[in-house]
């Protein structure tokens, strides 16, 4: 895609950033992440854009390689030539312990199946979700 001096833009720098840390600064050719509306890709030259983001895995390529992160909430600013991810957490796949992402997998639907008050269900069935986030991820990582 051109900006709006006509060059032809070939990448997006890619920004993953915490409360902790800047995660992630490269630059890459393809971005999805998971919009709290939605899932959503973005190319270089795509139009700007804010949105919030859910619990989810954010993917992104650089040549034929794809990479991996879980992403739990917060916000994506896009514009023509970057992406910006300020995430409440991230993780890289290949940072993910799949055999303790097993494990509190097991935890957490131990705890649903145990119950309580629907504040502590609703506790659980997050845990769950992010515990199964983080399995998916650590085993595309994996098998790759």
């Amino acid at each position: 895609m051109a900006d709006t001096t006509g060059v032809v833009q070939k990448k997006l720098l890619l920004e993953v950033v915490t409360p902790d840390h800047l995660l992630v600064s490269r630059e890459v050719d393809y971005v999805s992440a998971p919009g709290s509306e939605g899932d959503f890709g973005v190319l270089p030259g795509h139009c700007h854009f804010l949105t919030t983001l859910r619990l989810g895995e954010l993917e992104y390529r650089i040549g034929e390689q794809k990479e991996y992160m879980s992403i739990l909430w917060g916000f994506a600013d896009v514009t023509p030539q970057k992406v910006t991810i300020l995430a409440e957490i991230a993780e890289k796949a290949e940072d993910i312990d799949v055999e303790r992402a097993e494990a509190a997998v097991a935890k957490a639907e131990a705890r649903l199946e145990r119950g309580g008050l629907p504040s502590e269900v609703e506790e659980a069935k997050v845990s769950l979700e992010k515990a199964r986030l983080r399995k998916k991820i650590a085993e595309k990582h994996r098998n790759r």
